[in-house]
């Protein structure tokens, strides 16, 4: 079982930037997947960003390609998504998940069904 918990999120104005960060506990960081999902008010939650287990392979959703980064530090147990360049279409809350069993050359989950584990979720707002 993992556990995970969400920070950093808050209130930053447009073209700002912000990092959150997801702390992950419950057992070892590896063969897991980690992945940032958002929903906005009235909408679907929706795929944003997943790193492989040891940070091999990334992708994102096409809108935040070139502004937003996944990382993580798996001597931490944290994995973090960069927001720069942010727009008032990012406002949301953002979730960290993780899917079990995935490793650096397996495809990397995108759905919702495929992750286990969720977060709280924090809260992003872009708004001047």
């Amino acid at each position: 079982q993992v556990q995970l918990v969400e920070s950093g999120g808050g209130l930053v104005r447009p073209g700002g930037s912000l990092r959150l960060s997801c702390a992950a506990s419950g057992r070892t960081f590896r063969g897991i997947s980690m992945g940032w999902f958002r929903q906005a008010p009235g909408k679907e939650r929706e795929f944003v960003a997943v790193i492989s287990e040891n940070g091999v392979r990334t992708d994102s959703v096409d809108s935040v390609k070139g502004r937003f980064t996944i990382s993580r530090d798996n001597a931490k147990n944290t994995v973090y998504l960069q927001m720069n360049s942010l727009k008032p279409e990012d406002t949301a809350v953002y979730y960290c998940a993780a899917a079990a069993g995935y490793d650096d050359y397996d495809l990397q989950p995108t759905a919702i069904y495929e992750y286990e584990y969720w977060g709280q979720g924090t809260q992003v707002t872009v708004s001047s």
